[in-house]
């Protein structure tokens, strides 16, 4: 199968179904309150309201800055930068916002439908593509982190001498990022990327994916992923994120990578008090005493020239690598990298259909579900693993290239046939689910559970526990995301999602179709 348009795509944390059920909460929420305005969506003075990239939220303590510094309140709401494009060129935003602050404008310039929202834009400090290596395997490699190439990269990966993590580029901007960067430079590509270039690059590409051991959706995921785990070797992500993981060499290839610049936005939609806020927000971000205070805080690089980067952070050039000039081209090296370039995904979902499914919240299951096979990938393993006193079927699908509808059609047929009954066995339902991915594959593999209640039969949470424990390592490995849904215990969930390496997804606050969509970053 091919993937759909950029344009649906999230490369961050959550899906815009997600974000817009969370945007409907907070206008509840405000609307409910006596001491805020009757129009829930009316800007409240001193307040400048924000959509930002998901991994703003480390900004916090400049923020808190820039209150005391200005009076400005910044009232930011966390998105997936192609969320929040897609959010913008659909006009939802135009009442809800004042700005636009995300990791980089370059999707918005692909949407002319979106850019003709935004009015201004101003960069606030920047970060590049890097890869984080282990010290001692940049020893053991020979290499001199100031002269490292991309292709040197690829050549230790062909030798099997280096593994790596990075997040998935269909939902998290510094996955996109370093996917452009390496296709670009191992092109050769002396300008933005093309369709031939990325043609050209592809067998060095699929060679350089072998690495990868380690996918998400999120950076904060992978950062933990990789610590638990302790057997891979490296990171790519943004600089700032990779400074603050301790063992690291960090590294940017003297080949090239693309850097993000966070430029803040003003919005067409916003009135003209808005905008001179923005400004003021804009000019108090940029000041030297600010610059000097993210640059410390978040590892990023200051954008004003009388302000040096903080310690430990290289100062020598790079080549700067631009984005893909077109949104097919965009639309193009996804679709590549899903299908034919990253190691295949293998899932086992286990589905809680035991009686107090029966209804509604079964019929939501068999539709989200129903909808997630629009988005499986070519050479994808997915098993449908029912469950209530016990697991009812275990029924496996592969998407093939060769004829991807057939897997899907089955995918689908086996989600409409599914019926409610039963007590609920989640711990009994898991083991067998570890037990179905005993043999060792080399894909992406995990866990989905999605349950609407608290274990009732079975064994327990210390049964589950101890059988844990007891897997092998490659076993260990496989982490299980479960989804909060109905009346299940958050608790409960939680402590699987942490046993396991896993996160917990909430479609209680949100939508079940949303909460599945977003693991797929992660699968």
């Amino acid at each position: 199968m091919r993937r759909a348009p950029l344009s649906r795509r999230s490369p961050l944390t959550g899906t815009l179904a997600a974000a817009v059920a969370a945007l409907s909460a907070l206008s509840l929420l405000t609307a409910c309150s006596t001491e805020r305005k009757k129009d829930p969506d009316a800007p409240e003075p001193g307040t400048v309201r924000v959509l930002a990239s998901s991994e703003l939220g480390d900004m916090t303590p400049v923020l808190d800055q820039v209150r005391k510094d200005t009076g400005l309140t910044v009232r930011p709401t966390y998105m997936g930068t192609l969320d929040a494009v897609d959010l913008l060129a659909k006009g939802k935003a135009d009442s809800r916002f004042d700005a636009v602050w995300l990791s980089s404008n370059a999707y918005l310039r692909l949407r002319p439908d979106a850019a003709k929202k935004v009015v201004s834009e101003t960069p606030v400090m920047s970060s590049p593509v890097a890869i984080g290596v282990k010290t001692q395997t940049v020893n053991s490699l020979g290499w001199q982190p100031d002269h490292v190439t991309w292709s040197q990269v690829e050549k230790a990966v062909a030798d099997g001498r280096l593994t790596y993590g990075m997040t998935d580029p269909a939902r998290s901007n510094s996955g996109f990022s370093t996917l452009i960067s390496v296709a670009s430079a191992l092109s050769g590509a002396q300008s933005a990327l093309t369709d031939a270039d990325v043609a050209k690059a592809t067998p060095r590409l699929k060679e350089f994916f072998r690495g990868q051991k380690l996918t998400s959706g999120s950076s904060g995921w992978l950062a933990s992923a990789y610590t638990r785990r302790g057997n891979v070797d490296a990171l790519l992500n943004y600089e700032s994120v990779l400074k603050g993981i301790p063992g690291l060499t960090v590294i940017r290839p003297t080949d090239g990578v693309v850097t993000a610049d966070y430029p803040l936005s003003s919005l067409a939609a916003s009135d003209a008090t808005a905008r001179a806020d923005v400004r003021r927000l804009a000019d108090d971000l940029r000041t030297d005493a600010v610059q000097r205070l993210i640059t410390e805080r978040t590892h990023r690089r200051p954008v004003v020239a009388s302000v040096r980067p903080a310690a430990g952070l290289d100062t020598s050039r790079r080549r700067e690598l631009p984005f893909p000039g077109s949104r097919s081209v965009a639309d193009g090296l996804l679709d590549s990298y899903e299908n034919e370039l990253r190691r295949p995904s293998r899932t086992v979902y286990v589905l809680d259909t035991s009686g107090s499914m029966e209804g509604d919240r079964l019929s939501r299951l068999k539709k989200a579900l129903t909808d997630l096979t629009g988005d499986f990938r070519e050479r994808e393993e997915v098993t449908l693993m029912p469950f209530g006193s016990e697991v009812k079927s275990a029924r496996t699908h592969v998407v093939s290239p060769s004829d991807p509808q057939r897997g899907l059609a089955a995918i689908r047929k086996d989600t409409r046939s599914l019926e409610a009954d039963g007590e609920t066995a989640i711990y009994t339902s898991l083991e067998k689910a570890y037990d179905h991915l005993a043999t060792d594959s080399d894909t992406f593999t995990s866990i989905v559970l999605m349950t609407d209640g608290e274990n009732t039969t079975g064994d327990d949470a210390g049964d589950f526990d101890a059988f844990y424990r007891g897997l092998g390592a490659a076993r260990r490995d496989i982490p299980v995301f479960p989804i909060l849904f109905g009346d299940s215990d958050r608790a409960e969930l939680a402590h699987i999602a942490d046993l396991t390496g896993g996160r917990l997804f909430d479609a209680q606050q949100g939508s079940l179709d949303g909460a599945f969509e977003e693991i797929r970053g992660y699968q």
